[in-house]
């Protein structure tokens, strides 16, 4: 359970507490370990079907003063297809990446787009789905591969909210559950007349209560 506004956990229990639902921040997130995940898979199962040209970054995160790199592939619309947290940038590092992705997909790309980092070349020639894909790489500082480039900014939004990620196996579940469910609600608003918007939010909304079988208004506690 991952809410389109930057709320923190200790955030969603006022609300709860305002409307008469006295509930600690710890069980919420315990709510969300529960039906997180779940949640997420159905909204991944209902969007529509991802792109073929593959979007690839990471980017450095510090859990506990401990440096991890957060591995992103998203697709030429800029949706996320899967994220995978590791301590390495080698090629092993990138060929376990590529496979995750290449099992959360239906399909093969057509194309993968990723910065100069040489364990993508190395990874992708170890795994026969992916050997005779197109292969484009872009240097970072000219800002070509921006797809996966802004794919960070929600994140590291979201880290400076909790006030940095700590438990690795904790944040890779945390963002995995994230990333979907964001996305769902994360609308175009600049490219939108409000009227529009607001139709767009509703459907989304009512998406959202049938994917998670809810049929109460939450706004009615």
């Amino acid at each position: 359970m991952v809410f389109p506004v930057q709320l923190s956990l200790r955030d969603i229990e006022e609300l709860l507490f305002e409307r008469g639902v006295i509930v600690s921040y710890e069980t919420i997130r315990q709510w969300c370990d529960r039906f997180g995940v779940g949640f997420a898979q159905r909204v991944k199962t209902a969007r529509r079907k991802p792109g073929t040209t593959w979007h690839l970054d990471e980017v450095l995160v510090t859990l506990r003063g401990e440096p991890y790199l957060l591995w992103r592939a998203v697709d030429h619309h800029g949706a996320e297809l899967d994220i995978l947290l590791q301590k390495r940038r080698d090629t092993a590092a990138a060929r376990r990446f590529f496979r995750r992705v290449l099992a959360s997909c239906p399909e093969g790309p057509s194309k993968i787009v990723t910065d100069q980092l040489r364990s993508y070349p190395a990874a992708k020639a170890q795994i026969p789905e992916l050997a005779n894909v197109k292969h484009v790489f872009v240097r970072a500082s000219a800002r070509v591969n921006s797809r996966a480039e802004n794919s960070h900014q929600p994140t590291r939004e979201r880290e400076r909210r909790m006030r940095g990620f700590r438990d690795p196996e904790r944040t890779q579940a945390f963002l995995s559950t994230f990333g979907p469910i964001r996305q769902h609600f994360a609308l175009k608003r600049h490219l939108l007349r409000a009227s529009l918007h607001r139709k767009q939010l509703g459907e989304r909304f009512a998406a959202w209560h049938r994917l998670t079988e809810l049929t109460q208004n939450p706004s009615g506690f």
